[in-house]
């Protein structure tokens, strides 16, 4: 049953967890909303027949699909360009000859590099990392709280850092004029290492923005529990953080987690606050495995809660970009051009759900097994 209070407090934690939202406008007090859609037809990941765990963004030069445009015949008649300028000249002629409340936006979601936490579980196997080794800060040998990048993690972010360099060169591809990253060391470390040196534009310099819901997944794993403001600031002198980010981390909770349908909230609500504030038309979102994959996230279903006899809620099952599921390996990297439109109206209503009890087992079941022997106790019962 749905909790009046939580979601009194779920808007508050909102509000006070990303402060450059109030300051976007409030499209529901104008009567008005975002509405996402990704525009497939451009790039191979949209395409039902292409298999995410076999795919390689680096042999395909980022997906791109080689085809021509209705906006070739003027801008190109002599077949001189690269399949990027005319995507390009595409996606202007598409801003240019929209209605006004619509925009086209080509979104690059990176996900980080291999962390420690992703080696981890690859060591002891999932079951195991799941219910026991997650909730740990380490096993002695390493630590992967708040997980930093691995050696491998490291090489692949500059892997895709030279073949960011080789397609800027050789197929003009769009850098990005903007730059948004989790704040999650693993990512805060694989934006700096994928675009550091690269010959960007002096309009557009590598200069991040860390906002707090590009985070992983909220869940009891003490691999997505954040370091500190002042961390932060410390470690990453150069990166901007946004109005209202705390100084500690009040979104996790130990042997807890937040739903699906909560995590498409917050990727909701940080994609208006960034297409409300950012005028650019290519961005570049550095976050993780999990929140990706709630940002490509398609409609399933709304069904309604009568809280109150005059207060009722639509729990929000996940529509935010409308892409089909693509999982992305370690420091792969998935373009995604968008249609927002401004629509007239309320926008449907969506309610949060509490934070649910994760998986636990009071010792790690053996590699080889298949599932976890999960208890899903309280937080009180696990504290001892």
């Amino acid at each position: 049953m749905l909790s009046i209070a939580f979601l009194a407090a779920w808007a508050v934690v909102s509000a006070c967890m990303t402060g450059s939202v109030e300051a976007a406008p409030n499209h529901n007090q104008q009567n008005s909303y975002i509405n996402y859609t990704t525009v497939t037809g451009y790039f191979l990941q949209d395409e039902a027949a292409t298999n995410a765990s076999t795919f390689s963004f680096t042999n395909t030069n980022f997906g791109l699909i080689n085809r021509t445009y209705p906006t070739d015949l003027n801008y190109d008649p002599r077949g001189k360009k690269t399949q990027w300028q005319r995507f390009a000249n595409q996606v202007y002629r598409l801003n240019r000859d929209t209605p006004h409340g619509t925009q086209y936006r080509l979104l690059y979601l990176g996900r980080h590099g291999e962390g420690y936490h992703n080696a981890a579980e690859s060591y002891h196997g999932t079951p195991a990392w799941n219910c026991y080794y997650s909730l740990l800060d380490g096993n002695g040998t390493v630590t992967w709280d708040d997980a930093r990048l691995t050696p491998a993690g490291i090489t692949q972010a500059l892997l895709v850092n030279a073949y960011w360099a080789s397609q800027i060169k050789t197929q003009k591809v769009p850098i990005p004029q903007n730059y948004y990253t989790s704040p999650l060391t693993r990512c805060l470390s694989t934006a700096n290492l994928t675009f550091s040196g690269l010959k960007l534009s002096r309009r557009h310099p590598f200069v991040p923005t860390v906002k707090e819901f590009f985070r992983e997944g909220i869940s009891g794993h003490t691999c997505d529990r954040r370091g500190s403001k002042s961390y932060i600031q410390n470690a990453f002198p150069s990166y901007k953080i946004e109005p209202g980010f705390t100084e500690t981390d009040q979104l996790w909770k130990a042997y807890l987690q937040e739903t699906e349908v909560d995590q498409d909230i917050r990727s909701k609500t940080v994609l208006d606050d960034v297409f409300s504030m950012d005028r650019e038309t290519y961005i570049s979102i550095t976050s993780h495995s999990g929140e990706i994959a709630s940002l490509l996230r398609g409609e399933r279903i709304y069904i309604s809660y009568f809280l109150t006899e005059h207060l009722f809620a639509d729990v929000y099952n996940g529509v935010v970009l409308g892409h089909r599921p693509f999982r992305l390996a370690t420091g792969a990297v998935i373009p995604v051009l968008v249609k927002a439109e401004t629509i007239g109206g309320f926008a449907p209503t969506t309610a949060a759900e509490p934070y649910r009890p994760i998986c636990t087992c009071t010792s790690p079941p053996p590699k080889t097994a298949t599932t976890s022997d999960c208890s899903f106790a309280t937080a009180t019962s696990l504290s001892s």
